[in-house]
């Protein structure tokens, strides 16, 4: 087994190519005993082709609850009987979301709305919540507003709009297991729209829905071919009123195995701890992910989800001497 850790080496740490899905599917079912071995060799990858930077995250929902989608995993579906309710955010407590957020060295602010795809008064709001943060506030700002016209895409290139996050969610085969109500093919639309436009490519999903170790390897390769920017991967959290609010929390060691795995897929992306991570890994597994491949974080709380607080995550990265990625000097 270790004969893939080799040929790895060879191919992604040498020349910077991704491994297929065949050779991330080895990965994934490598034994325990090489499991730190395969964190070494992510970590190398992810040192050579990106550097030591961590690039840091925060993220606030302008509407949070009372979706039209059914995506099984989501608590904010209005669709399913979940604690989550609908709320709007207004602008003046957008800014001091992105004053919290920057003030914790964070460079990557993301807008978030539970929606299909973005109305018209959404759009207005996002406009004037853009212009509000970059008026009093120096960070990027990103957005994540469901699937997008072509109109739309161009609104948000004119607002300053720098990445577009959403997420394929789950291998393409799988899809339809987690999603009813829009197809995979419609987000991969959406992607494309948004990569021709000249924004950046945020796209990851979620482990642990219950696809098999197979259709992981397959997602792992279908964002290969997307070559997102940024994979914000993510650990189901069960939902209570979802219809996977029962599902198992990923193991730790497969969720490392994941990690790994991923970065050795995509050694020339940014891939972000997202959601599920505290109640997947705990600390030790999070500082065992930041020497395994991931190179950002989110810090802070998720949309209807606590995370750790964002010191917690600041002091880790200067005991591992893992720099916070400064702001891009063209903002």
């Amino acid at each position: 087994m270790s004969q893939i850790l080799d040929r790895a080496r060879g191919q992604v740490l040498d020349s910077g190519t991704g491994l297929d899905e065949a050779g991330v599917l080895e990965i994934l079912r490598l034994p325990d005993e090489l499991l730190p071995a395969a964190l070494q060799l992510a970590h190398d990858v992810r040192m050579r082709w990106c550097g030591p930077e961590v690039e840091v995250e925060g993220i606030v929902s302008l509407k949070t609850g009372g979706c039209p989608e059914d995506c099984h995993f989501c608590s904010q579906s209005g669709l399913f009987a979940s604690p989550v309710r609908a709320v709007w955010l207004d602008i003046p407590s957008l800014v001091k979301a992105a004053k919290q957020t920057a003030a914790t060295g964070a460079t990557e602010f993301c807008i978030v709305a539970a929606v299909r795809g973005p109305d018209a008064r959404l759009m207005k709001q996002l406009r004037a919540g853009v212009e509000a943060i970059r008026a009093e506030v120096d960070i990027q700002v990103a957005a994540s507003l469901g699937m997008l016209t072509q109109e739309q895409v161009d609104d948000m290139v004119d607002m300053g709009i720098h990445r577009y996050n959403h997420n394929l969610e789950t291998a393409k085969s799988y899809f339809p297991n987690v999603v009813t109500t829009h197809s995979w093919e419609e987000r991969w639309d959406t992607l494309r729209m948004v990569r021709e436009s000249g924004m950046e490519v945020c796209c990851g999903g979620i482990l642990g829905l219950g696809e098999t170790l197979e259709q992981r390897a397959e997602f792992a390769g279908q964002l290969a071919l997307l070559q997102p920017h940024e994979v914000p991967l993510n650990f189901l959290n069960p939902r209570p009123g979802t219809p996977m609010g029962d599902r198992e929390v990923v193991d730790p060691k497969d969720a490392l195995r994941a990690i790994a795995a991923f970065r050795l897929a995509l050694p020339h992306t940014i891939l972000r701890y997202a959601g599920g991570r505290e109640i997947t890994l705990g600390d030790l597994g999070t500082r065992e992910g930041l020497l395994g491949g991931i190179n950002a974080v989110i810090v802070g709380n998720y949309l209807t989800t606590l995370g750790r607080p964002a010191t917690a995550d600041l002091d880790l990265l200067v005991d591992l001497s893992m720099p916070v990625k400064a702001l891009s000097a063209t903002l």
